[in-house]
């Protein structure tokens, strides 16, 4: 600045660029890329802080260790898998299309996730003696969703049927999984509308 006159850009130029994310933020997108990618358990967490570029001690004051991390990584999960339902369902008047819709999100985002199934399941596999509360969360969810739907629909036993449609979702995402293919998605869309009498 010469005589309260700023004489530099750069100012002006940061304004127009995006904030860069925190340290906290960076390790949640960072662990969560490489946990879906690789499994929780294979991904250490000096390779988590050698790619999101932070030092540990923000490791520590951000989450506190590496299990903090893992389910702040599944809150995270949970919570975007809730907003990308609500958004996807926005236009969807028909309860029994809306129910439809938690397997066309699957459908459109299991080949470019290299078919890696459910992220909820595949955490609750690689700690089989652990209640890790994001993932009930997230099943919970689902089948009160699934409830709430079935009743605007005007199913009888909307629990029931809501159980049978929740089992059914889980053996597709598992199905893509282990075939490597988007059939197993789409059969079990196809049973689930023949449930709801769609079909």
């Amino acid at each position: 600045m010469v005589d309260g006159v700023t004489t530099s850009t750069e100012p002006a130029a940061r304004a127009g660029q995006p904030a860069k994310p925190s340290p906290a933020q960076r390790l949640l997108d960072t662990a969560g890329a490489l946990f879906a990618r690789y499994g929780i358990r294979a991904v250490g967490i000096d390779r988590v802080l050698a790619e999101a570029g932070v030092a540990r001690a923000s490791l520590y004051s951000s989450y506190g260790s590496k299990d903090a991390l893992v389910l702040a990584y599944l809150e995270h999960l949970d919570r975007r898998d809730r907003v990308r339902w609500q958004e996807a369902v926005a236009v969807v008047p028909d309860p029994a299309d809306r129910v439809l819709t938690f397997f066309d999100l699957a459908l459109a985002s299991a080949p470019g996730k290299g078919f890696r199934g459910c992220q909820y399941a595949n955490a609750a596999t690689e700690f089989p003696d652990e209640r890790l509360e994001p993932v009930v969360a997230h099943r919970v969810w689902v089948r009160e969703t699934l409830t709430g739907l079935l009743a605007e629909a005007g199913v009888a036993d909307p629990g029931v049927l809501a159980r049978r449609i929740q089992l059914v979702y889980d053996g597709a995402l598992a199905g893509s999984k282990l075939e490597h293919s988007v059939e197993p998605l789409r059969l079990g869309r196809a049973i689930a509308a023949e449930l709801l009498g769609t079909g």
